[in-house]
């Protein structure tokens, strides 16, 4: 197994989101625990609708506009805490949100189970002892569908392909 490096995050979301399905997230909170990951979906910057950054740099989303490589966790309604990858180059805001893992359908329930929380908001994925995504090798095959709660998004946004669930293996 190898932790994912710097040029594996250095991607696009739209190319990393299907390649991070079938990858190993790792949290070390009481204790290392893994999962392999089974659901993304990729947010691309501040023409995509859906993206946070979409509307401009804030304090939320400032995480978004560094290098690829940095966990990007907020709290959604309230109650879930939700974790995307930045990916790409600093400066052009974009994210992978990590949907779900085997055993854990839905992002809130993935976080919580893995004890990911707000506080690893920032925390860098190349060097943190918290947490990390590695390759075992698993070849994962995954479908495209348009990706979900995301109705204030314009149309066009909506209709994109840009979430990867993991294929049924046989």
């Amino acid at each position: 197994m190898a932790r994912l490096d710097e040029s594996f995050y250095s991607r696009s979301a739209l190319e990393l989101a299907p390649l991070l399905v079938g990858k190993l997230l790792f949290s070390n909170i009481g204790g290392i625990a893994q999962v392999r990951i089974t659901d993304t979906e990729a947010y691309y910057g501040p023409l995509d609708s859906a993206c946070h950054a979409s509307k401009g740099k804030t304090l939320r989303t400032e995480i978004m506009f560094r290098r690829g490589g940095f966990a990007y966790i907020y709290l959604c309604y309230g109650i879930h805490h939700l974790l995307n990858i930045v990916t790409g180059p600093e400066g052009h805001p974009e994210a992978v949100l990590l949907r779900g893992g085997i055993g854990y359908v839905g992002p809130g329930r993935l976080t919580k189970a893995m004890g990911i929380t707000k506080s690893l908001n920032g925390e860098d994925l190349l060097s943190s002892s918290l947490i990390w995504l590695e390759d075992d090798g698993f070849e994962a095959q995954c479908v495209a569908s348009k990706r979900i709660g995301i109705d204030y998004a314009r149309e066009e946004d909506r209709e994109r392909l840009w979430r990867y669930t993991l294929k049924e293996q046989k």
